[in-house]
C-alpha cells in the first residue's frame, strides 16, 4: 500500500486512539505486524503545543518505521501550523481527525462534527496540504447521522485538496461505537475516488479482515479497539490474508512476556508513577483476551503503586491462570 512516496510493509494500520496509541503501544503493534501506527490525536491549539502531554502524544524518539501524527482542530491556519510543527519534529505523515465522536471534541465542532460543514472541511484540508511537503491523510466517519451520510462528498473534497489517503470508519458520529459498522458506504467511496481507501470499524479477527476487504474493495484496514491487549492481531491478519490459514494464538507464556515488555516501556516512557497508572487498563485488556481472573487479583493489580509490585502481581496472576487452565 502506498501513501504519497511511502510504501507500507503491509496494508494494516493501527488506529489513533486517545490515551492508548502512545509510542510504546505503537512500537509494539509494529513489532507484531502493523504496517503503520498513527499517533493519538494532538490538539492544534498553539497554547497547548508545548505542553508536556501534547509533546508526549507525538513523541517518536527511537520509533521504528514511518511516523504518522494525527492533528485535531477547527481553525485552518492553526491546523496548518500544527502540521508544520509536527513535520519539523519528525512526522512523515500528517493525519487529520474528522472522525472522533467524543462529546468533548464535537462540542467544540472538531472531529466528526466537522462533517456538517463541508466548506470548512475544504478550507482545513487545503490549508494543511499546502503547509507541508509530506503526505496528508484524513480520517472520517460516514456522516453526522444516518440521515446525513456525506462521506462520498467529503472524499471527493479530500481528493481535490490533494489528500493522500482516506480512512473511513463505518459508523456515523451519532452512532459513536454502538451497533455494528456498515461497509456499504466505504464501498461507495472506494468506487468514486482513486486515492487509497482504508476501512475501519469492527475489524476484530483475520476472517473479518478478509470479509471487509472483499466487501469494500478497500486498499487497507485500520484496527483500533480489537488491538487493545492483543497486538499480535496484526500478525494473525497478515498471515491469514497471505495464506488463507489461521495462525495459532500466542501461548500464555508469550502473552505474559509481551505484557511485561509493554509495562517496562510504559514505565520508561511516562515515569514510574504515571506509567503504573496508565498500565492498568492495558493489563486488563490483556487478561480479557485470556479469560476471567479473580476479582481480588484485579483489585490488587489496580491498587499497586510501584512498577515492581505491579509486575509481580501480573506474574502471579499468570501463574494462577496457567494453573487453573491446566486443571481444567
Amino acid at each position: 500500500m502506498q501513501i504519497g512516496p511511502y510504501k507500507l510493509e503491509n496494508n494494516l494500520i493501527l488506529a489513533p486512539m486517545a490515551g492508548i496509541s502512545d509510542r510504546p503501544f505503537r512500537e509494539l503493534c509494529k513489532q507484531f505486524g502493523a504496517g503503520l501506527a498513527v499517533s493519538e490525536m494532538v490538539a492544534s491549539n498553539p497554547a497547548l503545543r508545548e505542553h508536556k502531554r501534547t509533546l508526549l502524544k507525538a513523541d517518536h524518539n527511537g520509533e521504528s518505521g514511518l511516523r504518522s501524527v494525527q492533528i485535531l482542530g477547527t481553525d485552518p491556519q492553526q491546523m496548518a501550523e500544527a502540521a508544520k510543527f509536527n513535520a519539523k519534529r519528525g512526522a512523515h505523515i500528517i493525519d487529520i481527525n474528522m472522525g472522533c465522536p467524543a462529546k468533548k471534541v464535537c462540542s467544540v465542532a472538531a472531529g466528526s462534527a466537522l462533517l456538517r460543514d463541508e466548506d470548512l472541511v475544504k478550507k482545513i484540508l487545503d490549508a494543511v496540504v499546502n503547509a507541508v511537503d509530506i503526505p496528508v491523510t484524513l480520517k472520517i466517519r460516514t456522516g453526522w447521522d444516518t440521515e446525513n451520510r456525506n462521506a462520498v462528498k467529503i472524499a471527493q473534497i479530500a481528493e481535490q485538496s490533494g489528500v493522500a489517503a482516506l480512512t473511513l470508519h463505518g459508523r456515523t458520529r451519532a452512532c459513536k461505537f454502538n451497533g455494528s459498522a456498515e461497509y456499504e458506504t466505504i464501498k461507495q467511496v472506494k468506487q468514486i475516488v482513486s486515492m487509497p481507501i482504508i476501512a475501519n470499524g469492527d475489524i476484530d479477527s483475520a476472517e473479518k479482515a478478509r470479509y471487509v476487504l472483499d466487501t469494500t474493495g478497500a486498499d487497507g484496514l485500520m484496527i483500533g479497539r480489537a488491538a487493545q491487549g492483543n497486538p499480535w492481531l496484526f500478525k494473525q491478519i497478515s498471515y491469514f490474508l497471505n495464506t488463507g490459514k489461521a495462525l495459532e494464538k500466542p501461548t500464555t507464556s508469550t502473552v505474559n512476556s509481551t505484557l511485561l515488555t509493554h509495562l517496562d516501556q510504559l514505565y520508561s516512557f511516562y515515569g514510574n508513577v504515571s506509567g503504573v497508572r496508565i498500565a492498568r487498563k492495558h493489563i486488563a485488556w490483556y487478561f480479557n483476551h485470556l479469560g476471567p481472573i479473580a476479582q481480588d487479583t484485579k483489585n490488587k493489580i489496580n491498587q499497586a503503586t510501584s512498577p515492581t509490585l505491579q509486575q509481580a502481581l501480573v506474574n502471579s496472576a499468570f501463574t494462577l491462570y496457567s494453573t487453573h487452565s491446566a486443571a481444567s
